[in-house]
């Protein structure tokens, strides 16, 4: 299978792929004809384990090296990119630029518990573009007929599918755990931890997240991980409704995200629009 085979069935199976293109090239060395040509091309990809899979080469085993590990934390960023190496990927010299063209696939929000919220929060995760997998152990409250719009429904407790599915979770992904029932999002959130999801946030009260706080610490999760977990879940914008909920949620994802912190932009200064780098 080519390259661009193994690249086509990454995309349709929304496999994380990166492919690196050598554009400029310094002059072959001595002994080694055609080394580094431009053209020549590197394939990663992430398989379900979350292990990186690389095929081709860039021509120099020490720059497919380097170009593979600063792929893949383009890919993680989703951001497509042209960088510059030495002959053989020293840093800071410009030898070679390499075009690292990601595919990253949308990112992915897992939704824990069948609740009433629940379905408002799927439509619009959906229209900002997530992967929606809605998650409970409950058989009766998790079917596609209540969530039609989710991607994937799935009958099972939250850590089990995160112990089969945490490794493949991106710094663009989320995790909401909307049960607030102790048995269920304890262990999800602990679970969720040891991920590395860009978002984790939890429904309750500030009595019920300090309780499930006191719970997390007495089952192993160290206190200083906690400020990872938004509890009680969503941005302080008056929300009543399950639409309104939704709409804070993702406005702190959102926020989280960027980096931002929220405010009205009458009350700002400066670029609207964070600044790509």
């Amino acid at each position: 299978m080519s390259l661009y085979e193994t690249l086509r069935a990454a995309v349709d199976a929304s496999v994380p792929a990166v492919l690196a293109t050598l554009v400029v090239a310094d002059q072959p060395s001595a002994g080694r004809p055609g080394a580094r040509q431009p053209g020549a091309k590197l394939l990663v990809t992430i398989d379900l384990d979350g292990h990186a899979r690389v095929a081709g080469s860039l021509g120099d085993p020490d720059l497919d090296r380097v170009v593979a590990r600063d792929s893949l934390a383009e890919l993680d960023a989703g951001r497509s990119a042209v960088r510059h190496y030495g002959p053989h990927g020293e840093a800071r010299e410009d030898a070679v630029s390499i075009f690292i063209d990601s595919f990253a696939p949308p990112p992915r929000m897992l939704i824990f518990g069948a609740v009433d919220f629940t379905s408002a929060l799927v439509r619009v995760a959906k229209v900002l573009g997530y992967r929606v997998t809605v998650c409970d152990a409950r058989e009766v409250f998790a079917t596609e007929m209540r969530f039609p719009l989710a991607d994937e429904v799935v009958v099972d407790w939250p850590h089990r599918l995160l112990e089969r599915e945490g490794t493949t979770l991106r710094a663009a992904d989320a995790i909401c755990v909307l049960t607030h029932d102790h048995k269920f999002d304890v262990p999800a959130v602990a679970a969720a931890l040891r991920t590395d999801v860009g978002y984790i946030g939890a429904m309750g009260s500030r009595r019920t997240a300090e309780e499930r706080n006191r719970r997390l610490i007495e089952s192993g999760v160290a206190e200083r991980d906690l400020v990872r977990v938004m509890a009680p879940i969503g941005l302080d914008i008056g929300a009543r409704s399950p639409e309104e909920t939704a709409i804070a949620i993702c406005s702190e994802i959102i926020s989280t995200r960027t980096g931002r912190t929220p405010s009205s932009l009458r009350d700002t200064v400066g670029p609207i629009h964070s600044t790509i780098t």
